[in-house]
């Protein structure tokens, strides 16, 4: 038995919204330094949802209030190989001040549930949960066993949720071939004033890779002293010097597999001609379809964090600054290599975490299922396949020698910027887009 082509019941899109509201309004902000609240209340929450449905969650924990959820639903094919559905619960911080309505809030205003974690991915959960709940209600089964992950620390390294559950519960993918996660499968306007209803110009974005990860620590050390007397050993000096050649060097274009292919389909769409020799003009000349290639034509290396001195008159004796590197796939060493160069040999380099850069197979089934179910529910939208710019989860299942895409459908309003509202003031995800997401998860699931 398949699953029919309609949402199994009729309080799944009312689910869907209940549980993401329920969601946002659990404080699961992660500062990346242990001082977060947790995703403890979070994943009991998702854990009683489960349960309530008859589905057993397992609730593990990497150290205290780090919680992540484990499950699975069974399918109607055993022989068909599982397929992980993983999100994370912890969101990155806010600054209440600057929001509109407050990011705990889950106000349901202007059609939108407003909340820190709306579209990085208290939404996404919330889909996944009120589908297999629907399911659970009808006694309707996916094709194949569906494997679910909620899990903590996505939005820093990983280590006490993905890390910590493929370590130590690495029996529950252990027969999982394939997985989807964020982020993919939002709509994107293809033309500047295409509206929601549209003129056929929609772009479904359903990434096969992601840039790799170099988080680097640097340190420069030197002689402190009295700021009135100028000396050549400054610690300050050494590491604005690094930084300063690091930020300023052009890295070189190229073109992986997944972005070539995004970039002939939208030459396709659209009817145009993009200039492989002018990447970067071409993606502003884009606009909102632009973006999806323009971070990731090229490696990057962006300060972020600089720390150095307590007083105006004391040269300290050492200097410290972050950098967010990412790297795109094949290039890893040549990338470590460049960044080594620039830095030269008066700053020692640690990193904070160095992960691969995956890179999926956007020709095969999984990819075309999904596709399948997208266009089922928008016919006049335009799946594609991309690559990350940031990282997910997914490295981490990666390593476990599963294929993973970026699969968390959404359709949004044009005046919704998903890339913009992700980490940035006013997230909101749009009650209509929910239930669309629900109705994409249960065609693909339904008939892969």
């Amino acid at each position: 038995m398949t699953l029919s082509p309609q949402p199994p019941d009729g309080q799944a899109d009312t689910e869907a919204v209940r549980i993401c509201q329920d969601l946002l309004r659990i404080d699961t902000t992660n500062p990346g330094d242990g001082t977060g609240p947790g995703e403890r209340p979070a994943a009991e929450y998702v854990a009683a949802q489960l349960a309530e449905a008859g589905i057993e969650p397992l609730v593990v924990e990497a150290a205290p209030r780090r919680t992540s959820v484990l499950a699975r639903v069974a399918g109607t094919d055993p022989v068909r190989a599982p397929l992980l559905v993983h999100g994370h619960l912890d969101t990155v911080p806010f600054d209440a001040a600057d929001w509109s309505r407050h990011p705990l809030s889950g106000d349901l205003y202007d059609g939108c549930l407003w909340g820190r974690g709306a579209v990085d991915m208290k939404g996404a959960v919330a889909t996944t949960l009120a589908l297999v709940r629907s399911w659970a209600r009808t006694g309707r089964r996916p094709r194949r066993d569906i494997v679910l992950a909620f899990l903590a620390d996505e939005e820093s390294t990983g280590e006490f949720g993905a890390r910590f559950v493929a370590s130590r519960h690495r029996e529950h993918f252990a027969d999982c071939r394939e997985a989807i996660g964020e982020s993919g499968g939002f709509s994107v306007p293809a033309r500047p004033g295409a509206g929601a209803d549209g003129d056929g110009a929609r772009v479904y974005p359903v990434a096969v890779g992601e840039r790799g990860t170099a988080w680097m620590n640097l340190t420069t050390t030197g002689t402190a002293g009295h700021g009135s007397r100028s000396g050549t050993d400054n610690a300050v000096s050494t590491l604005v010097h690094a930084l300063s050649a690091l930020a300023a060097h052009s890295w070189p274009t190229r073109l992986t597999p997944p972005v070539e292919a995004l970039i002939a389909e939208l030459e396709r769409i659209l009817g145009t001609v993009i200039d492989r020799d002018r990447l970067e003009a071409e993606a502003v000349r884009l606009g909102r379809v632009g973006e999806l290639f323009a971070t990731t034509v090229r490696n990057s290396a962006t300060p972020t964090v600089l720390q150095a001195g307590r007083k105006v008159n004391v040269v300290p004796c050492s200097a410290h600054a972050q950098v967010d590197g990412r790297f795109l796939p094949g290039t890893r060493e040549e990338y470590l290599t460049t960044v080594e160069r620039l830095l030269g040999p008066g700053v020692v380099r640690e990193f904070i975490n160095l992960e691969e850069a995956p890179s999926g197979d956007h020709s095969g089934p999984a990819f075309e299922a999904m596709t399948a179910a997208l266009r089922a529910e928008d016919p006049a939208g335009h799946p594609v396949p991309y690559l990350m710019s940031g990282g997910t989860d997914a490295k981490t299942f990666a390593r476990l020698g599963i294929a993973c895409y970026g699969f968390a459908p959404l359709l949004l309003d044009p005046g919704l910027h998903y890339q913009r509202m992700f980490h940035g003031v006013d997230e909101r995800v749009p009650v209509a887009g929910l239930g669309f997401g629900v109705r994409v998860l249960d065609r693909f699931l339904g008939t892969y």
